[in-house]
Formats: C-alpha cells, sequence, structure tokens
C-alpha cells in the first residue's frame, strides 16, 4: 500500500542553558525586556511531523511518499532521508529560503524558550496526484495550511482515506475549514488538549465530530489513547517505555504505528495498541529521529503489553 505524510520538515536546534531564566529577568522591566542567555551548546536534530512520521514508518518497514518543502540548508536532511530509503519525489526545494526550523532553549528548571522560523514551509509542497494508486492511506498533518486544505479535497476527490492531524495548527483556522477537512475523513486524531480546542473552533461535541468522521483518536500522554466511533469508546493503554528521555515526538511515533497496524488490516484497538509500542520506543531517546529498533523487539514488546502479535503478522 501507498503512504503519503504531509507535513513539515524542520530542524529542531537544541540548546542548554546552565541558569533558571528566572534569574536574569527583572519583573518591573519586562516593558524594555532585553537579555542574552549564554548557552552550553548547540544540538541539531530532524524533525518536522512529516519528517518524524515518515521516519518511525521506515522503522517498521515502510516507504511513504513525503509531501512537504525544503530550504536551501536541506542537504543534511535530504541525506538522512536518503539512508532510510525514502523517496524524495514529494519535497519541494524552496532555494530562497531556509528549512523550517525550531530554536529551543531550555533551563535548568525545565523552562522552554522557542523561537519558530517557517521558512520554506511558508510555501505549499504543491504535490500533483496525477494517476494516484487507489491502493493508498494517507495522513495530513500540521504543516503548511494551503497544503492541509488542499489535500484534504484531493484526497476525497481520488477516494484516497486520510487521516486529519491538525495538532498544532489548530489555532491558525477557523471553524468551517476544521470541519471541511475532517469531513469525510477516515479519522480525526488529537490529543486531549487539542480535542478541546478543536471543539471550541468548530463548536461541536464528540458526536458532531462522529457526524464528520467515523473514528476518533484521542491521545493522553502515558494514560494511553482512546478509540471513539458511533458504536462506542475503547481506551487504549500506553505500553510503558524502559526509560522516559524525552516525550517530544510520541505522538508521531503513535501515529505512524497506528498507520502501519491499518496497512495490515487491523482493526483500530489493534492498530492503536501498535502506535503505543512505537510511541515507547521514541521516548526513551532524545529527539524525535533518534530511536532505532528491530521488529523483532518492536513485537516482543507488544506482546510483553497486549499478549500474542495479530494472526495477520505472526
Amino acid at each position: 500500500m501507498h503512504i503519503f505524510v504531509s507535513g513539515s520538515l524542520a530542524y529542531d536546534r537544541i540548546m542548554d542553558f546552565p541558569g533558571r531564566f528566572a534569574d536574569h529577568i527583572l519583573p518591573e522591566k519586562i516593558h524594555i525586556l532585553n537579555v542574552c542567555f549564554m548557552v552550553n551548546g548547540l544540538i541539531e536534530r530532524f524533525g518536522g511531523t512529516a519528517g518524524n512520521i515518515a521516519y518511525n514508518l521506515a522503522l517498521l518497514g515502510e516507504k511513504p511518499v513525503i509531501l512537504a518543502t525544503g530550504g536551501k540548508d536541506f542537504g543534511p536532511y535530504e541525506d538522512w532521508l536518503i539512508q532510510l530509503g525514502l523517496p524524495l519525489g514529494g519535497i519541494r526545494p524552496i532555494p530562497q529560503e531556509f528549512t523550517a526550523g525550531a530554536y529551543i532553549t531550555t533551563d535548568k528548571g525545565d523552562n522552554q524558550i522557542t523561537g519558530f522560523n517557517p521558512g520554506a514551509m511558508k510555501y505549499p509542497s504543491e504535490y500533483r496526484f496525477d494517476g494516484i494508486n487507489p491502493d493508498t492511506l494517507a495522513i495530513i498533518a500540521p504543516g503548511n495550511l494551503e497544503d492541509m486544505l488542499a489535500y484534504s479535497r484531493a484526497y476525497k476527490t481520488n477516494a484516497v482515506p486520510y487521516i486529519f492531524d491538525p495538532g498544532q495548527s489548530i489555532p491558525a483556522w477557523e471553524g468551517p475549514d476544521l470541519k471541511e477537512m475532517a469531513d469525510g475523513a477516515l479519522a480525526l486524531i488529537v490529543n486531549d488538549y487539542e480535542l478541546e480546542m478543536f471543539r471550541k473552533k468548530t463548536g461541536l461535541e464528540e458526536a458532531g465530530i462522529l457526524e464528520l468522521t467515523g473514528t476518533l483518536v484521542t491521545t493522553k500522554g502515558e494514560e494511553g489513547s482512546v478509540i471513539l466511533t458511533k458504536k462506542g469508546e475503547e481506551a487504549i493503554p500506553a505500553a510503558p517505555a524502559l526509560q522516559v528521555a524525552d516525550p517530544t515526538g510520541a505522538g508521531d511515533a503513535y501515529r505512524a504505528g497506528l498507520i502501519k497496524g491499518l496497512i495490515l488490516g487491523l482493526p483500530w484497538s489493534e492498530a492503536a495498541r501498535m502506535g503505543a509500542v512505537l510511541a515507547s520506543f521514541s521516548v526513551e531517546q532524545q529527539g524525535t529521529q533518534e530511536h532505532q529498533l528491530e521488529l523483532a523487539d518492536f513485537w516482543e514488546r507488544y506482546s510483553e503489553n497486549f499478549g500474542p502479535a495479530p494472526a495477520s503478522v505472526q
């Protein structure tokens, strides 16, 4: 089955401040704030919603097509994707811009100051679905807004099932657009905070959302996830990690595991369990594309938490 993953490609540039921000900010001078934090160094990692989901799918043996943009500094990321065996045909180069980048500084109290430069992500990737294979599954993750709306329409026109994952883009949308993109989607997937934002924007409760899409998947971090359909609700527990080093990217890993399960023809509950297992590997390493796994290790952890692997993969 073909997989399309649209969203963002970005560099995460992570800095560590050895003190506390609060010690260097004068509340009475906040209106003329001018501070400089000397950091211990900078670590650059590959990230972005599309990149993270595609990376995790590659760990499970899939080769999704990424629909996104890259800038004039995209070379190292491109080399990484080639190393993973992922196709590059859906990535539009924007030579006059830098690749999207998040600049994250964290202090000793785990407080963060982040600057985000959308760079190339300001431009749509403009992928053309000429002769699209009907045996396809897609996910629309947060990225360029024009892409998100255009691809939801293209998938419906071409009868391609897609998962709508609006995530951190929700504040940028008006309710009617969110409703349009969710309408006809195979599923809407959000975390519990995003669900409240989605409901506020659209004015819909869960029953109204299920009139647009047949399945609502809500992730709740260490509390697991919930699959809601018109037939009822099913809670899926999280899979414990050996250690929790960095929860960033766990949601993208969950989505990749979920997609892999659907490709295998599994019901939503078992696909969600695969998502939970893959997320547990993600949180064990710093960064969103640093964890490694063998399929044997994946299924071993699955069986430890949820019983024998589904019959279709045994």
